[in-house]
């Protein structure tokens, strides 16, 4: 399984329960496909450097799990589908994940 991290970008008129809904169906996506939640952050309300959909404001929410390759393609998929999340990244950070590497 490789270590992935993905970095979500929420809009600011959704509220704390519908993000946490948004956030337990991704977490369910990644678990559906074998993968882990390694570190679930959230960084709340931040400012943006530019507006970003006409928005100046966003709450980040930061993931890092391990999965395998098509894993991340059907966590993308939802993401892209889901109301509420405006941007997003998933970048890989180490080809292979140990145990060992949370400590």
């Amino acid at each position: 399984m490789r270590h992935y991290e993905a970095l979500l970008l929420f809009s600011p008129e959704l509220s704390d329960d519908n993000r946490q809904e948004i956030l337990g169906n991704l977490k369910g996506v990644i678990e559906r496909e074998q993968g882990s939640i390694i570190l679930d952050d959230a960084w709340g309300m931040r400012e943006l450097a530019y507006p970003v959909e006409k928005q100046t404001r966003g709450h980040y929410h930061r993931f890092e799990f391990a999965a395998e390759g098509g894993c991340v393609a059907e966590f993308e998929r939802n993401v892209r589908i889901t109301d509420g999340i405006f941007k997003f990244i998933t970048v890989k950070l180490a080809d292979e994940y140990t145990a060992a590497e949370e400590a």
